[in-house]
């Protein structure tokens, strides 16, 4: 019997910013989940996203494969900013189709998607930044590029037509006890990696998973707009009663397709 997918997510403002520019798509019909953060200010950025956001749900509704529908949403991206000369306005993008365990993973820009356990966390994209050209070319180590003042620079997002859009592809599969993390920089540039790994050893439910990591970034500073989605398989009821444990040694059901 294949197990459920199960799935938590929310977007907050931060504590800086007066508008969030960040969009969430949870759609198990489709399998398909996504994070957008939008850019150009408001009524740039709310727009750019929401609107990724639905162009790809809609592709991916009539069949395209995901990066035909992110390309997609780039495509409906520029053709509004031209018509409504929001030259400014765009976004990056972190999505995920599963297909029972397997999953594909598509991003553009700095929105992150992880694996993580309970002794590890792994993060499955790789920033279109310009800090993480450095890091790549090694003058930069991945410390100094937390910090850096330019570590906001993104080399690729969607509604940008100086270049053609490359979109970072991945495939992969969620183990029982593993969780897949979509989130906007707000939240990785609040929180280490071994700091999201820590809450995601410790919480409960997916749904405790969610609140606890939005309110440590908000409470580490909550400088950006901070969103995050994550993804388990549901375990099966255990055949004897046991003590409570760690979400990631028992999964708990927060929301079912």
């Amino acid at each position: 019997m294949e197990q459920a997918l199960i799935y938590a997510g929310h977007s907050v403002p931060g504590r800086v910013r007066e508008h969030n520019e960040d969009a969430l798509l949870c759609c198990p019909q489709l399998n398909l989940w996504a994070i957008a953060d939008g850019m150009g200010g408001h009524q740039c950025g709310e727009v750019a996203s929401a609107l990724a956001l639905q162009v790809l749900q809609a592709g991916c509704a009539e069949g395209l494969g995901l990066v035909e529908a992110v390309q997609a949403a780039n495509q409906k991206i520029l053709a509004v900013a031209r018509a409504d000369e929001q030259r400014g306005m765009g976004t990056t993008l972190v999505a995920v189709h599963f297909q029972g365990a397997e999953f594909s993973l598509a991003w553009v820009g700095d929105s992150r998607a992880y694996r993580v356990s309970a002794g590890h966390i792994e993060r499955l994209s790789h920033d279109h930044s310009w800090v993480q050209t450095m890091i790549d070319a090694g003058q930069m180590s991945a410390e100094e590029a937390r910090h850096h003042p330019q570590r906001n620079v993104i080399l690729q997002c969607l509604g940008r037509d100086e270049q053609p859009l490359q979109v970072g592809v991945l495939q992969g599969s969620l183990g029982e006890q593993e969780l897949l993390l979509l989130c906007s920089d707000g939240l990785t540039g609040e929180l280490d990696d071994a700091q999201i790994q820590q809450l995601c050893s410790s919480a409960q439910t997916l749904d405790e998973l969610v609140s606890q990591l939005l309110a440590q970034a908000n409470e580490m500073g909550g400088k950006d707009n901070i969103s995050c989605i994550v993804l388990g398989r549901e375990a099966p009821p255990p055949s004897v009663e046991v003590k409570p444990r760690g979400l990631l040694s028992r999964l708990f059901t927060s929301r079912k397709p």
